[in-house]
């Protein structure tokens, strides 16, 4: 099972205090990462370290990565504590639902900044960290958090956030192209129907139509998030690149 150790790498989880990142990095922890976690309010990510913190060694580093400066300040504050990074997952995310006639600017704003921005931004400022922690033979990794809804015609008015993930699944690719030759690979989960906060409305109106439709029959568990981050993570996906996988009990692939 070396072929899912993770044992000396460090990685960075962005949106890690909850939902999904929470999940990614749990499964980090577990596989023997040492992980940082970064979202925006203080004291959920001082839960979340606190939560975390029997699988493994985690520390949290607040930021709102929705502006450049502090996805370089949050770069430099990791800076300060390691000379190598092996993984950044880019999971910190938003998203808007309104009708047509009432989508507002601010909308657009807020969700592409953190859905789309955020990532490259984020990406750009720990390519020096990234190109120190990846070799030939184990390249450091990006794993970019997409969504099924950048894959698919999404049923609700989220215009921006479809969008956002559709554009983060196409700059996962030119980035595979760009960075695969400095020993980086660049891939994304597009995770369909998980517990989340970002989730919950929907599920708890939906949950079960939405579970009815997936050929599995379900929506996600927090393992099946892991076990896909530890896979593009790890040995095993070393030769993984620009690849967009949907977690999602077959909704976007088979309907």
């Amino acid at each position: 099972m070396d072929l899912f150790d993770l044992s000396g790498k460090t990685a960075v989880v962005t949106g890690g205090s909850r939902g999904i990142g929470l999940m990614i990095a749990r499964g980090l922890l577990t596989a023997g990462a040492r992980v940082y976690i970064s979202s925006r309010k203080a004291d959920g990510c001082a839960a979340a370290e606190r939560e975390l913190s029997q699988y493994g060694t985690v520390v949290a580093l607040p930021a709102d990565l929705s502006t450049e400066a502090e996805c370089l300040r949050l770069a430099a504050e990791i800076g300060k504590r390691e000379q190598a990074l092996n993984v950044l997952v880019n999971n910190a995310g938003a998203t808007w639902g309104a009708p047509i006639e009432e989508f507002p600017a601010a909308a657009w704003d807020k969700v592409v900044d953190l859905n789309l921005k955020a990532p490259f931004f984020l990406t750009r400022a720990f390519l020096p960290l990234l190109e120190a922690g990846g070799t030939h033979e184990d390249p450091a990794r990006v794993i970019n958090i997409g969504s099924i809804d950048g894959l698919r015609v999404p049923a609700l008015p989220t215009y921006s956030y479809s969008a956002s993930k559709a554009g983060l699944h196409h700059l996962t690719r030119v980035l595979a192209r760009e960075l695969g030759p400095r020993q980086i690979t660049v891939n994304a989960v597009a995770p369909g129907p998980f517990e989340s906060k970002m989730m919950a409305a929907t599920l708890e109106t939906l949950g079960d139509e939405i579970a009815a439709a997936a050929p599995l029959r379900r929506i996600g568990r927090p393992d099946d998030m892991a076990g896909v981050a530890v896979y593009l993570a790890s040995r095993a996906g070393a030769y993984v690149t620009g690849a967009i996988i949907p977690v999602d009990g077959g909704l976007a692939t088979t309907l």
